[in-house]
């Protein structure tokens, strides 16, 4: 965001002023906490930018006032979001809607959530948000996989915090407004809904996790994250470098950008044996930084194990002799490559 064009910015939203939603489930007791809210005003305080907040709507339930109508806090948002430049909408969830089961501090007095879909006061918040025509950042705060297709398709943009820590507020401003880059990757997939996936009392691994999902129904894929600055590939060498098939890929990065990155060289493979999981699957990964229009190289080991696959009695072997390799910022699959815009160098290994 640029300080030099924005007169005022609507920061509306359950969590934009929750101390539960920097925490999450497990935490100490910190001599400061830092909301979202509070960041951004501690980040703007030397600007004339006029900051309007509205808490927008219950974090699940239809209203703030115990003796209001429902959606008591809606037209006040409207009214925020209507005088000012952007609005950054503060979703998610928190330790009340997500835990373990038998947490009876949980609203649904267990662990597991009936959907993935951000509760029903959140969602006529952002109908109610998209109305306006202001652009929408939203920053997301929750610890696991929500359906995002509503905002994929009307946000400007997303930022995924999960739960960030005491004082996340000022490293969400720092991000907001560029004194650092996002560099975080998707530890697990985003889903588009739970119409594909196995029930919960299917065993098998079809349909689950990255390696096995159907990737239609992936908004989001693991490994996934995007930057401000644009970094390329610009040289990639896999060399085995001993007889039991351990290799060395030498890659460089080139930073395109006008700040320091840091990123996630990811490296996965490919094995077409009859025991090998249905998509790629990372083999490797390093974490790099990068100065603005520097060009470094690096060296990423891909041990042996990377090439063996499970048999159907359990056993661990290498029953083919020729594999892929994609080396990049993301997975191979079309999905990663359109939504990251650059394609991974795939390398061919014939044992």
């Amino acid at each position: 965001l640029n300080k030099n064009k924005i007169k005022d910015i609507a920061i509306i939203g359950p969590n934009a002023n929750s101390r539960n939603a920097l925490i999450g489930n497990y935490h100490g007791t910190s001599s400061r906490y830092i909301t979202l809210l509070e960041g951004i005003q501690d980040e703007l305080s030397d600007s004339d930018i006029n900051i309007h907040y509205s808490i927008g709507c219950h974090l699940s339930k239809d209203k703030i006032e115990g003796l209001a109508k429902k959606d008591d806090r809606l037209s006040e948002a409207k009214a925020a979001a209507n005088n000012s430049d952007l609005i950054i909408l503060s979703l998610g969830l928190d330790e009340t809607l997500e835990g373990e089961e038998g947490d009876d501090g949980n609203s649904y007095f267990s662990g597991d959530k009936d959907d993935i879909k951000l509760p029903a006061s959140q969602l006529r918040l952002v109908e109610a948000m998209v109305e306006t025509g202001v652009p929408i950042i939203v920053v997301l705060q929750a610890g696991s996989c929500i359906d995002l297709t509503i905002l994929d398709k009307y946000a400007n943009a997303i930022l995924d915090v999960w739960y960030p820590g005491a004082r996340g507020g000022k490293a969400i401003a720092q991000l907001l407004f560029g004194h650092r880059s996002p560099s975080g990757k998707l530890p697990i997939s985003f889903y588009k809904s739970l119409d594909k996936m196995p029930k919960f009392e299917d065993y098998s691994m079809k349909g689950r996790t990255y390696r096995y999902a159907d990737q239609d129904n992936i908004l989001y894929p693991f490994g996934f994250g995007l930057t401000y600055n644009k970094l390329e590939i610009t040289n990639v060498c896999v060399k085995k470098i001993d007889v039991d098939h351990n290799y060395l890929a030498k890659v460089c990065v080139k930073n395109n950008g006008k700040a320091i990155q840091d990123e996630v060289i990811q490296v996965y493979i490919k094995d077409n044996s009859s025991f090998a999981v249905k998509n790629d699957s990372l083999c490797a990964f390093e974490h790099i930084i990068v100065n603005s229009k520097e060009s470094k190289c690096y060296e990423i080991a891909i041990p042996t194990s990377a090439f063996e696959e499970v048999d159907n009695d359990g056993n661990r072997g290498i029953y083919n002799n020729k594999f892929s390799l994609y080396i990049g910022f993301s997975q191979s699959d079309k999905q990663s490559v359109a939504l990251m815009g650059v394609a991974p160098v795939k390398v061919e290994i014939d044992f």
